[in-house]
């Protein structure tokens, strides 16, 4: 009996400790996660405000005030704006976009996160235009206006226990049609056509918000990363969430937006 009796004490302890281990992997777990998902967002984040103060500094180089008072184009601006420049600075973005998903995998943590910044600061220059043709005012109302609608997709995408995974193929097939779409309106110039694109456009990619951030939050549980390839992951995590609130952010300017 006493014999049975420390058998069932001993039981009971390790069955204590047990239940103790796998509480504290879930916590480690859940610490991680939130860590991961925070250094993805601190990183779009700051990608974003380089996107804006560069965008913003490579305006006010680009423009001067005639003596008329009407806005001229500097010896800078025309270069961005006017010369066979502009095309490199439009297409360039893409090609590095490319260039990086490939290098990924050998490249150090440190590298990464600079080059994903240097994006940042070129996709900047790219869309500097937009102070041409949209007014500050609208360019700002516009802004928060995507920050509200990123912020309540992404949370909707890190809290929901429903599986967005079926959308993803549905969302790049549409994607790809998009893209078509703009290409084949730069020959036709079609006001009607340009406003289905950009309801598309916002539609696309505000699935694509609630869907990307559900896939990061499930690669890292389902990944038993390292610290270099955690900060890696989160780079690439960023840049997918950049990605998405930009191209909200344009097609949402160009339905809401006051034209100067």
């Amino acid at each position: 009996m006493q014999i049975n009796e420390q058998n069932r004490h001993t039981q009971a302890a390790a069955a204590s400790a047990a239940s103790g281990t796998r509480a504290r992997s879930q916590a480690e777990i859940d610490q991680g996660l939130r860590a991961f998902m925070l250094g993805v967002y601190n990183n779009m984040v700051i990608g974003l405000a380089i996107t804006g103060l560069v965008a913003l500094g490579t305006y006010m180089l680009a423009t001067t005030t005639a003596p008329d008072g009407s806005l001229a184009l500097t010896s800078f601006g025309a270069a961005v704006y006017t010369s066979p420049l502009r095309w490199v600075l439009m297409l360039s973005p893409l090609a590095f976009i490319f260039f990086f998903s490939f290098k990924i995998e050998t490249l150090q943590p440190r590298t990464a996160l600079i080059m994903f910044f240097a994006f940042a600061a070129l996709m900047g220059i790219s869309m500097s235009s937009i102070f041409l043709v949209f007014t500050g005012q609208s360019i700002v109302q516009v802004f928060f206006i995507t920050a509200a609608a990123f912020g309540s997709l992404s949370l909707y995408g890190y809290t929901t226990t429903r599986s967005l995974s079926g959308m993803g193929t549905f969302l790049f097939m549409g994607l790809i049609g998009l893209v078509i779409a703009m290409v084949v309106n730069i020959f036709l110039a079609s006001s009607a056509l340009a406003f289905a694109v950009s309801v598309i456009g916002v539609l696309i990619f505000a699935g694509l918000t609630a869907w990307d951030t559900q896939r990061l939050k499930e690669m890292y549980l389902f990944n038993n990363f390292d610290a270099a390839t955690a900060t890696k992951a989160s780079v690439m995590g960023a840049l997918s969430l950049y990605l998405n609130f930009i191209n909200m952010f344009q097609f949402l300017l160009m339905l809401l937006g006051n034209r100067e």
